[in-house]
């Protein structure tokens, strides 16, 4: 289960710096910086790393409270 939880740690962490990127870009009114959509597009795969990425951060909720 230590593999699930750091693979879990990193899709967060992924998560987190992309979503601060995105707010830095706004806040400097620079556009977008969507690092997941820059690689990826606006497509359905974006869509599921998204999905992968907020279910990691589930996960680690889970298994903190979960102790």
């Amino acid at each position: 289960m230590k593999s699930v939880e750091t693979v879990a740690w990193w899709l967060a962490v992924v998560g987190a710096v992309n979503w601060g990127l995105v707010g830095l870009g706004n806040l400097l009114n620079t556009g977008n910086w969507n690092l997941v959509q820059m690689v990826l597009g606006p497509s359905s795969l974006a869509d599921i790393v998204y999905l992968v990425v907020g279910t990691s951060g589930l996960w680690l909720v889970w298994s903190k409270v979960g102790k």
